[in-house]
């Protein structure tokens, strides 16, 4: 345990000297190994790159990791048991705070989302959790809190929260389970024996590292293909035309953001380099983040697989409760911020 902690620690270390050196040594690769001009538009997007994709990696091999440990807590079996037969109004704040520390996407929480249903666990409930798991991204949160600080992390935070427990609870009210597909109900659960569930800190550490090698293995070319994108919009997209199309001033850009996310499909390190160069041209931070949240809380494969599950008027109401929901919190960040 001890020569765990200590290899832990020097990861750890490392870590943070790597990530403090990145802003010079981008800058400097910039100035002295590229050939072209400096300070113009193609040499501030390459320094963009060069200094946001290894933060980004690094922030997102640091906090998948931690979540993979914590991931290790809160198994498929034991998140139903806590969420079984509670009343709806405490369910449904649970099953929201349960679907941020178990870190699933939009489309690997809709197996959970069945398993909850066959266990009993009602709609809204379910919902709740479904809505919130992929919505509050640990991804998302990490580097949301590495670009732009920890009051806009915690905003994101305690709105993304508000959205799965709101849109839940209305969802639970307009008693709905007719429009779920009778042989989800059909379904026989098979509980797993909490007593095989032990598992020890080495290989807490072990799920931790799979976690990396799985997660960031996925998702790193979307990554690099998100900041790429958001380079180019850092160093040639008009400051003016961005601010024209999703600043403050223009009041109908929450909701059409809103509009344009909800087909889409994207992944937290995808869009979010996309945010942070949009942010920098001058759009409003509650018409970019309503955009990013839309893209990866209601995304068309989730839509296609729970189709199997519910039928169209409850996906419709789903993704409807949840566009307002996301609208109101764009509408609410530029307003504050």
């Amino acid at each position: 345990m001890r020569s765990l902690a200590v290899k832990l620690a020097v990861a750890l270390a490392a870590w943070v000297i790597i990530y403090a050196a990145l802003p010079g040594l981008s800058q400097w690769i910039t100035d002295h190994v590229f050939p072209f001009p400096k300070r113009t538009h193609l040499a501030r997007a390459v320094e963009f790159f060069l200094y946001e994709a290894p933060k980004v990696l690094l922030l997102l091999t640091l906090v998948v990791f931690g979540v993979g440990v914590v991931r290790s807590f809160f198994t498929p079996e034991r998140t139903r048991a806590i969420l079984a037969g509670k009343p709806q109004a405490v369910g449904n704040g649970l099953a929201a705070t349960l679907g941020i520390v178990t870190p699933f996407c939009s489309c690997s929480a809709v197996p959970l989302f069945i398993g909850f249903l066959t266990a009993g666990i009602p709609l809204g409930v379910t919902f709740s959790f479904l809505i919130a798991a992929p919505m509050v991204n640990e991804v998302a949160l990490a580097l949301l809190l590495g670009l732009f600080g920890w009051r806009v992390a915690a905003l994101y935070l305690g709105t993304g929260l508000t959205i799965a427990i709101v849109a839940g609870w209305i969802i639970g009210r307009l008693r709905m389970e007719r429009h779920v597909e009778p042989w989800v109900y059909q379904m026989h659960v098979t509980e797993a024996d909490p007593a095989n569930g032990a598992v020890s800190w080495e290989g807490r550490v072990r799920n931790g590292l799979e976690a990396v090698r799985d997660i960031v293995g996925k998702v790193w070319p979307y990554l690099l293909a998100g900041i790429a994108v958001g380079a180019a919009i850092h160093g040639w997209v008009p400051e003016n035309f961005m601010a024209s199309i999703m600043g403050k001033g223009a009041w109908w850009s929450v909701p059409l953001a809103v509009m344009i996310g909800v087909p889409m499909y994207s992944n937290a390190a995808g869009i979010i380099p996309v945010v942070h160069a949009l942010l920098e041209k001058g759009a409003a931070l509650g018409t970019v983040l309503a955009f990013m949240m839309s893209v990866i809380a209601l995304s068309l494969p989730e839509m296609i697989i729970l189709r199997k599950v519910l039928r169209p008027v409850l996906i419709g109401v789903f993704v409807g409760v949840v566009a307002v929901g996301i609208t109101v919190v764009g509408y609410l960040f530029n307003w504050l911020i």
